[in-house]
C-alpha cells in the first residue's frame, strides 16, 4: 500500500507543479503555508539542524531555510516531488538537502544523524499505517533537548462531510459525521483521477491508501516513544477552503461561516526528547 501511495504521489506531481493550489509562479510564498502561531511554537531556528518529514515539494521546506536554519533537510518517498524541490530550492537560491525515502526508512538513508526540530503535517499522518512505529523513528532522529512539531488536520475535520442534499444552496451545505474520527479499522482504498489542487485529472496511477489516526493515538505514540508533549493546540482555521461555506480570514486562511459551530480543524503538538 505505501509502495502505491508512492506511485500515486509520483503522478500527481505535475498536476501541482503547475497548479494554481501550489503557486509556483511566485503568486504564494513559504510563509504562506504557516499559521502565526507556529512559528512562535517553534521559536528561532537560527543556528538549528531542521528535519522536514513527507515534504512533498518542499514549499515549506524552504521557509525553514529562509529563517536561518543551519542545515535543512527535506524528506519524501516520491522521486517525482523531490526532482522538482530540488529545482525550486536551486531557483530561489536555498541551500536545502533532499533525500528520498518512506519516513520508517528515515533514521537508516539519514546516517545516524539527528535534528534539533522535526517538523511535519498537513496532510501528512494519513498517509502512515503506524504511528507507534513513527514515534519511534521521530524519537532516534531528534538529538537531546530536540522538539518534534506536528500541523495537521484534525480527525474530526477527516470525520466531516457534506450531507447530500441537492435543493441547498452552494454555501450551505450542512457538516455530518461521515468518515471514522477513530482508528482501527484499516487502510481506507481510494481509486481516483483527482487530487485536491486545480488542474487535470492525473494521469497513471490513481490509487492510494489512507489510514485514520484519532488525537489519542497521536499523542499516545508519542509519548509511547518517550517524548514529552508539552503544548496542544486545536484552531478553527485551515490553510485552504476544505468546504464550500468557508469564508476567508483576516490572515487568508479559511473557516466557517460565524453561524456554524466553531469546531476544531486543524491541531498542532510539539513534543520534546529529554
Amino acid at each position: 500500500m505505501i509502495r502505491a501511495n508512492q506511485a500515486n504521489w509520483d503522478a500527481r506531481t505535475p498536476v501541482h507543479v503547475a497548479s494554481a493550489f501550489y503557486g509556483l509562479d511566485g503568486t504564494r510564498t513559504a510563509d504562506d503555508w504557516f499559521a502565526p502561531f507556529e512559528w512562535d511554537d517553534l521559536g528561532p531556528l537560527a543556528g538549528r539542524d531542521v528535519l522536514h518529514l513527507q515534504c512533498h515539494l518542499g514549499t515549506e521546506t524552504q521557509a525553514f531555510a529562509e529563517r536561518g536554519a543551519a542545515h535543512t533537510v527535506g524528506l519524501d518517498f516520491s522521486g517525482a516531488a523531490l526532482e522538482q524541490a530540488r529545482r525550486l530550492a536551486a531557483d530561489s537560491g536555498r541551500d536545502i538537502e533532499f533525500v528520498q525515502a518512506d519516513v520508517y526508512r528515515a533514521a537508516e538513508v539519514l546516517d545516524g544523524r539527528r535534528f534539533d526540530v522535526v517538523y511535519t503535517g498537513k496532510g501528512a499522518l494519513c498517509y502512515l499505517p503506524d504511528l507507534s512505529r513513527w514515534a519511534q523513528v521521530i524519537a532516534g532522529l531528534l538529538r537531546p533537548g530536540g522538539m518534534l512539531y506536528v500541523v495537521e488536520f484534525h480527525p474530526l475535520l477527516n470525520s466531516l462531510g457534506p450531507a447530500p442534499d441537492p435543493g441547498r444552496a452552494p454555501g450551505d451545505e450542512q457538516l455530518v459525521l461521515a468518515h471514522d474520527y477513530l482508528e482501527g479499522r484499516g487502510a481506507i482504498r481510494s481509486d481516483t483521477p483527482y487530487t485536491y489542487t486545480d488542474g487535470p485529472p492525473v494521469e497513471g496511477a490513481t490509487t492510494s491508501y489512507e489510514w485514520r489516526h484519532g488525537l489519542g493515538e497521536t499523542v499516545g505514540a508519542l509519548v509511547g516513544a518517550g517524548l514529552a508533549v508539552d503544548l496542544l493546540r486545536e484552531t478553527d482555521l485551515l490553510p485552504w477552503k476544505r468546504f464550500e461555506a468557508m469564508e476567508q480570514a483576516e490572515n487568508g486562511w479559511w473557516r466557517l461561516p460565524p453561524e456554524k459551530p466553531r469546531i476544531p480543524l486543524l491541531f498542532a503538538l510539539r513534543a520534546v526528547k529529554g
